[in-house]
């Protein structure tokens, strides 16, 4: 078994701080722009390998019932077996991979690669949460490392369309084989640079082999029964089945957990209100955007028929977040605390989603504009405070739970935001509505689900208080 001497809590950012936080920063970009770069992929994908329309949509699926089937156990792992190792691992798993699936030539081999990927993406990301808030000192070089981190990793997802775009216009296999040049270079960089962290981080136990099994049966089948749900005529007594075993396995969790001594999931965790309503809002914000994304993709290609690389140039804009998240949100965490920087972010995003509902065929760009610049402004108000709040008040020794329990809600998020909209779109068509009239009706979806993310922020209000010591603003 490798050891690795631990390394000493970063006080300040110093050079090698900074360049531990660019390897992780690193991981969980390319975590984020992989998701994105696959979406714009999907239609010439579809064309050279002559997927059926439930292959294609398995392609996505599968990556993400890997991700959110394993994220609970992905990051516990992480607590007991050592947060450096787990992180190594699972990115040579994702590296290789992630390879295999630019290799694919038949849809088999295409989901079994997105499957694994996002197994070590479950893996690899609540890991790399925990090295950030174990390896930095709590307080402002803690929170200046996270706004920074969650600062990339929303900068891939909103970007990932752009580069997608561009990607896929010299061929969608090289959507797969940029990923391993950058996860490569992440490795290779990581291997000397990542260290575990002295303390009570330093976890060592038995793994609770009932609820891991438990929960990432329950896990996966409640996300397959969410990506079920697009398609809500097609055999719904399946649908409720797989929900009814689901919740089975769920409840079946739960019994174990309260039982054995050394749980994967410490249920008191979930007392924390605080923890609750981050992963709430991180579930409704994420799946909002993720709704859009789809909408936009099939407003801009299929009713407009622009190219991958103009879809790509026009959601461009969002990207601002990138840029925004270390030079603005640390004033306004400082200033006015997480809870109600959040709470602005996802009003903004509210007001983008119902500025872009009166759209029509022919308008233009100019008038969208506006709506996707509160997008950028939104994620990076939302994402950097969320990664913050998501290990606030919890033990260090449990951060790759609550990172785990973060990105499930994510993850979730995510699934239900696609078959929402999706949902929606296809019962308007059914009812007669034309291609822009369904759009702008599964357009409510992603409306609706920021409206609610803002009233669950606004509980958190009067429990929010400015920091008391003051966060850096500019990473340079």
């Amino acid at each position: 078994m490798l050891h690795t001497r631990p390394t000493a809590v970063f006080t300040e950012m110093s050079s090698r701080a900074w360049a531990v936080l660019a390897v992780l920063s690193g991981a969980i970009f390319l975590e984020g722009i992989d998701v994105a770069m696959l979406n714009v992929a999907l239609p010439s994908i579809r064309a050279d390998l002559a997927l059926s329309t439930g292959t294609l949509s398995g392609v996505v699926s599968a990556y993400v019932l890997g991700y959110g089937g394993f994220m609970l156990l992905g990051g516990r792992v992480a607590d007991l077996f050592g947060r450096r190792r787990v992180f190594l691992f699972w990115l040579a798993v994702f590296v290789v991979f992630s390879g295999l699936g630019g290799f694919a030539t038949s849809g088999w081999m295409l989901l079994t690669a997105r499957f694994v990927t996002g197994v070590a993406a479950a893996f690899m990301a609540p890991a790399g949460l925990s090295l950030i808030t174990t390896n930095f000192a709590e307080g402002p070089v803690r929170n200046r490392a996270l706004l920074v981190y969650s600062g990339v990793a929303a900068g891939g997802f909103s970007l990932g369309m752009v580069v997608g775009g561009l990607l896929t216009a010299l061929g969608w296999r090289w959507v797969f084989f940029a990923p391993v040049v950058l996860s490569a270079l992440i490795l290779a960089a990581a291997i000397p640079l990542v260290r575990d962290a002295e303390g009570p981080q330093q976890v060592r136990g038995k793994l609770d082999v009932t609820g891991a099994l438990s929960v990432t049966g329950a896990m996966m089948l409640l996300v397959y029964g969410v990506v079920r749900l697009e398609h809500a005529g097609d055999r719904p007594a399946l649908t409720a089945a797989v929900f009814a075993v689901g919740l089975l396995l769920l409840a079946l969790f739960v019994v174990n957990e309260r039982r054995v001594a050394e749980p994967l999931v410490r249920l008191g965790i979930l007392r924390s209100g605080n923890l609750v309503r981050t992963n709430v809002i991180a579930l409704l914000f994420v799946g909002s955007f993720a709704g859009f994304q789809f909408l936009a993709a099939l407003y801009f290609q299929e009713l407009r028929g622009w190219s991958t690389v103009q879809t790509g140039l026009a959601m461009a804009v969002i990207g601002i977040d990138a840029i925004l998240a270390p030079l603005l949100t640390p004033r306004l965490v400082e200033r006015f605390g997480n809870a109600r920087v959040v709470f602005g972010g996802v009003v903004l995003a509210a007001l983008a989603y119902l500025l872009l509902l009166p759209l029509e065929i022919d308008r233009a760009y100019a008038a969208m504009l506006p709506a996707l610049l509160l997008l950028g402004v939104s994620f990076a108000l939302v994402y950097g405070p969320l990664t913050i709040a998501g290990t606030d008040g919890i033990d260090e020794a449990e951060h790759g739970l609550a990172g785990g329990l973060l990105y499930t809600a994510i993850q979730f998020g995510f699934a239900l935001g696609i078959s929402a909209v999706t949902a929606v779109h296809v019962a308007a068509e059914a009812a007669g509505a034309t291609g822009i009239e369904a759009l702008r009706t599964a357009l409510l979806a992603p409306v609706i689900a920021a409206v609610l993310a803002a009233v669950v922020g606004a509980a958190g209000l009067r429990r929010s208080a400015p920091v008391a010591e003051p966060v850096p603003a500019a990473v340079g």
